[in-house]
């Protein structure tokens, strides 16, 4: 019986991808800066830690507590919306260090243990803005291609010890409260001058119909964690697999 980690799983692409894996017998090793308990079923394979990937002994005492894991899969992440002009140096920082310092954080503290067993799998989720650019995500999609970039030459870096590394690309999920939780960093971020533009975008987006679901990216973090012949990107969603030129399968 095999072990995932997942980070971010109070809610989301998180907490779906982890009931995925605990409905086909996986331990499940589900993180959350705050844990809760009542989010998923109470499970003899289920365990909620406690995990702030921006905190480097939050991430210490995770990984030791967890003990051996097969997979990890770096889901925690947070959102910006607004113009770079408008975006705050706090908010720029907390970004970047949970979106891509605190994959590559968390990448680094289970490292070890792959290389030593010469097996494992990591899965970093980033999004599909890192395909086509938007415009008033210059800073979100910045944290994300960042990562993109990481894991392609990580996964060079450690195909001598027999680990794969892969990225899942999401689209838009409305249907999540990823966007609900981005609104603090949304305050005064979209200066007057950019007002018609960013109206523009939301009436867009109102009337997209292709989106990603919860499950659309449970299905590929299941299928970069047990195909070995599964490629370094996933696009997951019918926007993201649109844009990435790819079919569903």
């Amino acid at each position: 019986m095999k072990t995932v980690l997942i980070t971010g799983c109070s809610s989301g692409f998180g907490l779906d991808t982890a009931q995925y894996f605990l409905d086909r017998d996986w331990n499940v090793i589900a993180t959350m800066r705050t844990p809760r308990e009542d989010v998923l079923p109470r499970s003899e394979r289920l365990r909620v830690l406690a995990l702030d990937v921006t905190d480097a002994d939050s991430i210490r005492r995770a990984v030791a507590e967890a003990g051996p894991i097969d997979v990890l899969v770096n889901n925690a992440g947070i959102g910006m919306l607004g113009a770079l002009e408008g975006a705050t140096l706090d908010n720029l920082r907390a970004v970047v260090e949970t979106n891509t310092i605190g994959t590559m954080a968390m990448t680094q503290a289970v490292l070890p243990q792959f290389r030593q067993r010469r097996a494992g799998v990591v899965v970093n989720v980033t999004s599909s803005v890192t395909l086509k650019a938007l415009p008033l995500l210059a800073v979100y999609t910045g944290s994300k291609a960042a990562v993109n970039a990481f894991t392609e030459s990580l996964a060079l870096e450690l195909r001598q010890f027999d680990v794969r590394v892969h990225l899942v690309l999401p689209g838009r999920a409305p249907d999540t409260r990823f966007g609900a939780n981005a609104q603090p960093r949304m305050q005064g971020g979209i200066p007057d001058a950019y007002a018609d533009l960013a109206q523009n975008i939301f009436a867009e987006w109102s009337t997209q119909t292709e989106v990603t679901r919860g499950i659309d990216v449970a299905e590929a973090v299941w299928r970069a964690a047990n195909d070995p012949t599964s490629p370094l990107r996933i696009a997951a969603g019918a926007d993201a697999v649109a844009l990435a030129g790819t079919s569903a399968g």
